[in-house]
């Protein structure tokens, strides 16, 4: 039994991997889904590759399962560690490739912040050649859309509607968020970050 214990104390990572990774403020906008399939709006507090902060409406019990949409990181999912005003904890179980990327991606969010980077600095935009599309919103409505320009991470939208910010939205096939309202349009980050070889002017959202 004594061997097994000492096995057990070599290969358990988690107070390294607390250690290693720093929790970063940040504000990113979401949704979370507890497991009763309710969708509620959310924003990050802090956030390391090992667990997020979130100001939420409805903060579930401890222990339950949740699976959260965040701007800029995606699909992120874990189980409620903790309660706080306004709140909850969210220890998050994800794959080692996983929370490297989130590392990276809090990483270059922290320096942006330091630096005062504006949000879109991080990627080139430019203009699609199929720029017309459609924007679906959550209740299943379609509206005409004219893309303005597109990075690999969001795109600025020419449509006459203005969904809130933080809703999730489609543009063409492609799923996003609105961050931000402005006359006649939206910008919205996309779900999923496209990569520089699928990214060109020819690309279809």
């Amino acid at each position: 039994m004594a061997g097994i214990t000492n096995v057990q104390r070599k290969t358990a990572p988690k107070p390294l991997e607390r250690r290693r990774h720093q929790r970063v403020k940040v504000t990113l906008i979401g949704r979370y889904m507890l497991e009763n399939r309710q969708e509620f709006p959310c924003q990050t507090v802090d956030m390391s590759p090992g667990g997020v902060a979130l100001f939420a409406p409805v903060a579930g019990r401890i222990g339950e399962r949740v699976i959260a949409y965040l701007d800029q990181i995606g699909r992120v999912e874990g189980r409620i560690a903790r309660h706080f005003e306004n709140g909850f904890a969210l220890q998050m179980n994800l794959p080692l490739l996983k929370r490297e990327k989130i590392a990276n991606q809090l990483t270059w969010l922290a320096n942006r912040s330091a630096l005062g980077l504006p949000e879109d600095r991080r990627h080139e935009r430019i203009a699609p050649r199929h720029n017309r599309s459609t924007l679906r919103l959550a209740d299943g409505s379609e509206h005409l859309a004219k893309l303005i320009d597109i990075s690999m991470s969001g795109a600025a939208i020419k449509v006459d509607i203005a969904p809130p910010v933080g809703s999730a939205v489609v543009i063409g096939q492609t799923a996003a968020r609105v961050v931000r309202v402005f006359e006649g349009g939206v910008a919205v980050e996309f779900s999923r970050m496209f990569t520089p070889e699928e990214f060109n002017e020819s690309m279809r959202l």
